[in-house]
C-alpha cells in the first residue's frame, strides 16, 4: 500500500484554488493554460485508480461530486468508478457521488489499515495530516508555470525538512508533472 499526493501547484509552491472554484483573486491559475494541461489521467494514475481508493476533505469532496458524476469520457468513468473516502467532520451524506463513504474514526489510522494504494487529490487538510504521521510515499505534481506570491503553499515554511528522490518528470501541456518519493520506498 503507498499513500499518493496528487496536486496541481504553481512554482511558488501554492496550491490553493487551481481552479478558481475558492473565488479567491488569483484563483483559477491551473486553468488558464487551457484544458489540454488539466485534462484526463495528467497525474499518470492509471491502475492505481483500478486498484485503489480516493482520500479527500469534504471541500474537494464536494467540488469533485458537482463535476464527475455527470461526465462520461473514459477517465472520468475511472474518477466514478473508483471508491472514495470522505475525510470530514461535517458531512453525513456522500450519496451525491457513487462509490463515496464518510471516513469513520481517525484518518492516520483509517490510511494505516488500508490495504489498497491510497490516492489523495488536493485536500491540503488532508495532506498535512498524513505528512505529519509520516504516511505520504509519493507526491505527483503539476507544476504550472505560475508565480502567485500568496496562497496555501504544499509546504509550509517552517515545516520539517523532508528529503524526497525526483522519479520522474516530464512535460504534460503548459505543466510538468513530477513525481516524488521517499528515497527506497516507491
Amino acid at each position: 500500500m503507498s499513500v499518493i499526493v496528487i496536486e496541481f501547484i504553481t512554482l511558488d509552491g501554492i496550491v490553493s484554488d487551481p481552479d478558481g472554484s475558492g473565488g479567491t483573486p488569483a484563483g483559477g491559475w491551473a486553468f488558464r493554460h487551457g484544458p489540454e494541461t488539466v485534462a484526463g489521467d495528467k497525474f499518470r494514475l492509471g491502475p492505481v485508480l483500478d486498484d485503489g481508493v480516493m482520500l479527500l476533505g469534504h471541500r474537494t469532496w464536494r467540488l469533485f461530486s458537482r463535476l464527475w458524476p455527470g461526465r462520461d469520457d473514459p477517465f472520468s468513468a475511472r474518477m466514478n468508478a473508483v471508491p472514495k473516502i470522505v475525510a470530514s467532520r461535517t458531512l453525513t451524506d456522500a450519496s451525491a457521488w457513487a462509490n463515496s463513504r464518510v471516513l469513520e474514526g481517525d484518518l492516520a489510522d483509517a490510511v494505516k489499515q488500508e490495504r489498497r494504494d491510497v490516492i489523495v487529490t488536493g485536500s491540503l487538510s488532508v495532506v498535512r495530516t498524513l505528512r505529519a504521521a509520516d504516511l505520504v510515499d509519493e507526491y505527483r505534481l503539476l507544476t504550472f508555470p505560475t508565480i502567485l506570491g500568496t496562497g496555501e503553499r504544499l509546504f509550509p515554511a517552517g515545516g520539517p525538512p523532508e528529503y524526497l528522490e525526483c522519479l520522474s518528470a516530464e512535460r504534460a501541456g503548459a505543466a510538468v508533472l513530477t513525481r516524488y518519493g521517499r528515497p527506497g520506498s516507491v
